[in-house]
């Protein structure tokens, strides 16, 4: 039998649709979602190689549809199932992952053809969504016809299969390790739901970061089977943590087992943990709903040792690489800085830059770059030396006197980090008055920027005037720009020592806007310079910017506005400010 099915329609349509995917796996993990709803056990995913022509395919054995099921609940664009169905699943209790009701749309972000083939209570109904009929409609999907075909099948056969063909072109092909490991961020644990992508079923080791895996005996509970992941970058687990598992059954929560109390383990990297432990001696300390162990069981608390033990050994070796290799990629950026501190200084300036680095470990490098930057500064201040001088005396004297040195000093690199944020927020405060002011000149804009490359953001803090590379440029120009020309040369040229290249800036006056004319007069001036230096990036600054430079624009010429690199150094600024509010900065 064969007819044609329509979609009914929520007024939230138009506004879910602005919804998307930003990668292939992602909108795959969208239908392994419905698989998880539909209460599967197990989920078959086969991608085609890269260069091939196949389709996507993704099988699950969950319960299936029904055409009235199809008409009532698939059909039904961005119907919140929750409202009606509640946020369980009727068969396993899940917690229902779909929530909008247009994850059947994920296919169509990969394929120009969706067909959809459910089993249930004897009838296979099979679905053919075409996403040019869809266009062709303008998504009025009251319209769209979609193409139903009806068998019969055994009663015993359930689940679902949905097949993508005709893939984007646009797009490659999705990859196989990352569907896995987008996979494992929600699925890593849960019981009685397999997933296989390409006949290889997702384990803890598809997480991104390092893998461990031990097998111990205690005396308590016999053996137990530790498997964990540290996951590597800024990767958000579900429910991360370890979770105890008796005869391959999760019990209860995901615990940190009490690292979580040990304050000298930064909290970001504990988040990172997500493993489980087998211990099939805790069987007979599990309460009857098998909900929990009972918490006074000496094998759990000899569970808990051992995982908090074994947990923290792989932390501590983990972080002391990963804060290393952070500390040498900041303390490099920072090198022209330090080089120019007296040698008695430098040790200090070093050490202050490692603190920093613990205290904001978590945080975004280029976070942790402006607190940096932000101590620097201090620290190249006389105001606070005399506290230095005092613990460097200390360390050759009793030992309060250097106590009380080192706790001073500890107590001034919150106070110097504050009161540093709290000019900046200052110098702000001045300059937003000065782009606001029509009469303010190129020139006036030029000094500000060149004492103060913060402003600029992070990435251009680490820029410099190099002594030497500035006499080499005032020549050159002076000779280059003679006569007639003397007016017109470049205003700002610097050196970044991070990435070894120049950086021109052209200032214009805050009320003037950056046009073609504008760009063509800062290219001429690279063009100039580049027998003397080079590569030369271009940087422009005015009151705001043509929208055609804008869509033109290459990565070496960037445009900006006063205001919003104003806006930019204050937001960082007040970050750092609200990150010592605890401190209580005066």
């Amino acid at each position: 039998m064969s007819e044609s099915l329509n979609f009914g329609v929520d007024p939230k349509l138009a506004v879910l649709l602005g919804s998307s995917y930003n990668s292939t796996e992602k909108a795959i993990k969208e239908l392994v979602d419905n698989a998880w709803d539909a209460d599967a056990s197990e989920v078959l995913i086969t991608l085609p190689d890269q260069m091939s022509s196949d389709p996507i395919v993704v099988i699950d054995n969950g319960d299936g549809m029904t055409i009235p099921e199809l008409r009532a609940d698939y059909l039904k664009v961005a119907r919140d199932r929750t409202t009606i169905k509640g946020d369980r699943t009727k068969g396993k209790g899940r917690k229902v992952r779909g929530r909008k009701g247009i994850g059947k749309f994920a296919g169509l972000m990969v394929a120009e053809r969706m067909q959809l083939i459910t089993r249930a209570r004897g009838t296979q109904a099979e679905l053919l969504f075409q996403r040019e009929s869809m266009a062709q409609s303008k998504f009025d999907f009251e319209r769209v016809q979609i193409p139903l075909t009806e068998l019969k099948c055994s009663p015993d056969v359930h689940g679902t299969t949905i097949i993508l063909s005709d893939l984007n072109r646009k797009l490659t092909h999705p990859s196989a390790d990352k569907l896995r490991s987008i996979l494992l961020l929600d699925y890593g644990r849960t019981a009685d739901f397999k997933i296989l992508v390409n006949g290889q079923e997702t384990t803890l080791k598809d997480i991104p970061g390092e893998y461990f895996d031990i097998s111990h005996s205690l005396p308590e509970v016999g053996e137990v089977a530790l498997s964990f992941a540290i996951s590597e970058g800024k990767q958000k687990l579900r429910e991360s943590g370890i979770v105890i598992k008796v005869d391959g059954k999760p019990i209860g929560d995901p615990s940190y087992f009490g690292l979580e109390d040990q304050e000298d383990l930064p909290k970001e990297l504990l988040k990172r943990v997500y493993g489980e432990i087998e211990v099939g001696g805790l069987r007979d300390d599990v309460t009857a709903d098998w909900g929990a162990v009972i918490e006074n069981s000496i094998g759990l608390q000899a569970v808990h040792v051992y995982v908090r033990t074994e947990i923290r050994k792989a932390l501590e070796s983990f972080f002391e690489r990963e804060f290393k290799a952070l500390e040498a990629r900041i303390q490099r950026q920072n090198d022209a800085r330090l080089r120019e501190l007296p040698e008695y200084k430098r040790e200090y300036a070093t050490s202050a830059i490692s603190r920093v680095i613990k205290k904001f470990y978590g945080e975004s490098e280029d976070r942790i770059q402006s607190v940096v930057a932000v101590v620097l500064d201090s620290l190249e201040r006389d105001e606070y030396w005399e506290v230095l001088r005092a613990v460097h005396e200390a360390e050759h004297g009793d030992i309060q006197a250097l106590a009380d040195a080192l706790t001073n000093f500890g107590l001034l690199e919150i106070v110097m980090i504050g009161k540093q944020a709290k000019r900046r927020i200052s110098i702000l405060d001045s300059f937003e008055k000065m782009i606001n002011d029509a009469s303010t000149l190129e020139s006036q804009v030029h000094k500000v920027f060149e004492k103060n490359t913060w402003i600029l953001g992070v990435e251009h803090a680490l820029l410099f005037s190099n002594k030497s590379l500035k006499t080499i440029i005032q020549e050159y120009t002076v000779k280059k720009y003679s006569g007639k020309r003397e007016s017109k040369r470049p205003d700002l040229l610097l050196l970044s020592d991070l990435r070894k290249e120049y950086i021109l800036i052209e200032f214009k006056r805050p009320a003037k806007s950056i046009g073609r004319d504008e760009e063509a007069q800062a290219q001429k001036y690279r063009d100039d310079l580049t027998p003397v230096v080079s590569p030369i990036r271009i940087m422009m600054m005015g009151k705001d910017v043509d929208t055609s430079l804008r869509l033109n624009s290459g990565k070496d010429i960037q445009y900006l506005s006063y205001a919003a690199v104003c806006s930019h150094a204050r937001n960082e600024v007040e970050w750092i400010l609200s990150s010592l509010a605890v401190e209580k900065v005066p």
